[in-house]
């Protein structure tokens, strides 16, 4: 019985691109991957250009092309999650850029390295085309989080991997406002392999990816994981009452010994207020991004709406949490 191989490929305004894409992914099949089908499913972001129109007519073009088209624009993470739970294949590609950064000629090699029983194939971008602030800013995340976290994301490894089946399904069980989907395959384990390659310039359109977005989704990735930063919250709290002990000490032993001039408490005023107001501030900061991501999760409600869905056996709405591991055809 021949395996299917599911492709996700999520886009905003990529008229300039998409048809590219799809035509890489058609021709490494029929070339490549012979012996295999394949359904491409593209989630469409809510795109202001022509590209729901050139997806409706790849679609009728085309049975193997998935198509969701999100009622507005719910994120790269929420999208890219929506779009996993709707395939249906053996395996799973769960990020293949409309842009083609992440090379798909490495897809053949990634279904032969499952195939000889890796549950988990990771692509990890070794070399990159982008500044050296983005590069150390990307670095500055990976150290953060496996220090913090109880698991590893490998360095360098995006969203662009091969999964399992039942790794698809374990990753689905998640229940998440703001799902971090390299956190999650990282998180749920099973056998892993990195291929390493070279991230290229993108050669057409521009990224939406601005440096605010990368901050959002990194705070995202750090608090998903770890209760790290509460923790040093804590510890920074009781090293400080430790200090101001000694403090009040040293500055009540230099007053008695006639060692300073300055009248009795300023300089104890000054540098508490100004210091203490600041943890205080920051520590307020970590407890609200905590408040706010459990008032977020708690509220419920779906991950992405969509308008509408083409080329799927069945068109359902929001899946409950008990159904999440189905799949669709």
């Amino acid at each position: 019985m021949r395996k299917t191989i599911s492709i996700v490929s999520p886009c905003y305004n990529e008229e300039d691109s998409l048809r590219e894409c799809y035509e890489a992914v058609r021709d490494m099949f029929r070339n490549e991957l012979p012996g295999y089908d394949y359904e491409h499913v593209f989630s469409d972001n809510g795109s202001t250009d022509t590209t729901p129109e050139m997806l409706r007519a790849l679609a009728a073009e085309d049975p193997r092309v998935r198509v969701i088209l999100n009622a507005r624009n719910f994120g790269p993470f929420r999208s890219m999650f929506n779009a996993l739970r709707r395939t249906s294949g053996d395996a799973v590609i769960t990020f293949l850029p409309i842009d083609l950064q992440d090379p798909p000629a490495l897809v053949p090699e990634f279904v032969r390295l499952w195939e000889s029983g890796y549950e988990i194939v990771a692509g990890a971008r070794t070399t990159r085309e982008e500044s050296w602030m983005m590069r150390k800013s990307r670095s500055l995340f990976y150290r953060t989080v496996n220090r913090l976290a109880d698991f590893e994301i490998p360095e360098k490894v995006g969203e662009f991997q091969l999964i399992d089946r039942k790794v698809a399904d374990a990753v689905l069980s998640y229940q998440d406002h703001y799902p971090f989907l390299r956190g999650m395959i990282a998180a749920v384990g099973f056998r892993r392999i990195v291929v390493p390659y070279h991230w290229a310039k993108r050669e057409r359109g521009r990224s939406r990816l601005n440096l605010f977005m990368l901050i959002d989704q990194a705070i995202n990735g750090i608090l998903s994981y770890t209760s790290a930063p509460m923790r040093v919250c804590t510890l920074v709290g009781m090293a400080i009452a430790s200090l101001s002990i000694f403090y009040s000490v040293g500055v009540g032993a230099a007053w008695a010994l006639g060692l300073t001039s300055a009248p009795r408490g300023i300089i104890t005023l000054i540098v508490s207020l100004f210091f203490l107001s600041g943890l205080q501030f920051l520590f307020i900061g970590v407890m609200g991004e905590y408040v706010t991501s459990i008032h977020k999760q708690v509220r419920g409600g779906p991950v992405v709406v969509e308008r509408d869905a083409i080329n799927f056996a069945e068109v359902e709405a929001e899946p409950k949490p008990a159904a999440r591991k189905s799949r669709r055809g």
